[in-house]
């Protein structure tokens, strides 16, 4: 049955209706139903995404208007619904649930509970389809959303307000670096808000284990949409995650949602579109499928002072198939995002994880949103590591390596053990400084890959003990003074001593 709440609405306005007295309705229906589908006819007035009411009680929206019936996608199972059966125009929108309400809570789509702790409370409607801000609206993207992963916060940084896509083949640890940035968060002031489009209830499952267990997750909301849940469902998941994350913003606060992930819901646009017998495009797919995730992903922004100062993060998900970013739909997102983090199979495969490809990961607003402190430190770092990989490549040739080869390859493969991390396991801002000064300066060098992974590990409890006033200032104004950076660098050179 559809959700109480989203429809008390309709409820009151039909009493209302009734009050007045006798009122004309318009009703339609049901030609042929099928696969989350319905085509209607006989609603003329009826308008693009309208709420549809069946009389066996199922509800839907008008996804395509022809002059001589409507394509309704169903929001719910509908065993009962048939040809024949009579429908009416609610003159409504789809609506959800936003507000304090859903922190801490498992709901899907229409804000139903799924975590079996009752209805939501105390939250308020809103549509699921909303103008983006206008380019007045908005201001630049300058507050850094700190990851805890090295490799992203040090070369492809992140912004309040930026949409950055994740991308790679199944498996790869998409949705664990999306998962980790989240868990990153339980020190901050932002709300997570993580969508799940078509996944498997397993992976769903581990997603929010991982988020109750070492996330602050009184202060995230998961939506989800499991692949057995019906097409309607799935499509508006992004949709109505993408609302409740814009109360939040356009209340002033900064809200991160991760959609998991377009390319099914891109599928679930193709499916749909194909059973409402739209006319087919570049495999398959609908003309607007590229205009369905642009204006979905243009709802994410840092607003000006003057309309709240508020933030919206957006990092959707996209799966690739044999790392073929040329492919319709990664091409689309990548277009429209503000950069992308690749995920290489083959890198995952080494045990190099997280696998970022750095050679083809970018962050359009990148620096501009760094710490200062970690800014200065990691200066020429994504070149050293570039020309790192490149010499690795030559090298394997065989040959005699010149002595200013030899060191280079031994600080690149130093620094690419640092960039190695384990998943849920978020780093401070200043423990990337630190592993960022060690390496660029030389510090660790001299050890083996094993003990460096022994340094890594021993550094934040060391900072702690050693340097808490440091820490202190560096967490709060993200500025690494010279003397702060000469105590760091005596820290740093004492651990890495045969006898620290």
């Amino acid at each position: 049955m559809p959700h109480d709440i989203a429809w008390q609405h309709d409820a009151a306005a039909r009493v209302a209706a009734t009050a007045l007295g006798p009122c004309a309705e318009h009703r339609g229906r049901v030609e042929e139903t099928g696969d989350g589908v319905a085509m209607i006819s006989g609603l003329r007035n009826a308008r693009l995404d309208e709420l549809l009411r069946f009389d066996s009680g199922a509800v839907g929206f008008a996804q395509v208007l022809e002059p001589d019936q409507i394509g309704c996608v169903l929001l719910d199972e509908a065993a009962g619904l048939q040809a024949g059966d009579a429908v009416r125009g609610t003159g409504d929108v789809v609506r959800v649930p936003v507000g304090a309400g859903l922190l801490g809570r498992i709901v899907d789509p229409l804000g139903r509970p799924l975590d079996g702790k009752g209805p939501v409370q105390g939250a308020s409607l809103s549509p699921i389809e909303r103008k983006a801000p206008g380019i007045i609206e908005r201001d630049l993207v300058t507050d850094p959303v700190q990851t805890g992963v090295l490799v992203v916060d040090t070369l492809f940084a992140l912004g309040r307000g930026q949409r950055e896509l994740i991308i790679g083949d199944p498996a790869t640890g998409k949705t664990t670096l999306a998962i980790d940035t989240i868990i990153a968060q339980r020190h901050s002031d932002m709300v997570c808000i993580y969508v799940a489009v078509g996944q498997k209830t397993s992976a769903v499952r581990r997603a929010v284990d991982a988020l109750q267990t070492h996330a602050a997750f009184d202060r995230c909301i998961v939506v989800v949409a499991g692949s057995a849940t019906p097409p309607g469902l799935q499509w508006i998941a992004p949709f109505a995650g993408m609302t409740m994350a814009e109360h939040v913003r356009d209340a002033g606060g900064h809200a991160l949602i991760v959609i998991d992930d377009l390319s099914r819901h891109a599928a679930t646009h193709r499916e749909i579109a194909l059973l409402t017998r739209q006319s087919p495009g570049r495999e398959a797919y609908p003309g607007d499928v590229f205009y369905v995730h642009a204006r979905l992903l243009e709802r994410a922004a840092k607003l000006s002072a003057a309309n709240g100062g508020g933030s919206l993060t957006a990092l959707p998900i996209a799966q690739t198939e044999a790392g073929n970013l040329a492919a319709y739909i990664p091409t689309n997102l990548i277009s429209i995002t503000d950069g992308q983090i690749v995920l290489d199979a083959a890198l995952f495969q080494q045990g190099q994880k997280p696998a970022v490809n750095v050679g083809v990961s970018v962050s359009r607003v990148g620096g501009k949103t760094q710490a200062l402190a970690l800014r200065n430190a990691a200066k020429s770092l994504r070149l050293d590591y570039a020309q790192f990989l490149e010499m690795e490549v030559f090298t394997r040739f065989g040959g005699v390596i010149e002595p200013r080869v030899q060191a280079k390859l031994t600080r690149g493969t130093r620094l690419r053990a640092v960039l190695r991390q384990d998943q849920h396991a978020p780093l401070r801002l200043i423990d990337e400084v630190a592993l960022v000064l060690a390496v660029q300066n030389g510090v660790l060098d001299a050890l083996t890959v094993k003990a460096v992974d022994a340094f890594r590990d021993g550094l934040a409890g060391a900072l702690d003990a050693q340097l808490a006033d440091l820490l202190v200032r560096v967490e709060a104004t993200g500025i690494l003074t010279n003397d702060d950076h000469a105590a760091l660098l005596e820290l740093l050179q004492k651990r890495a001593a045969p006898d620290g």
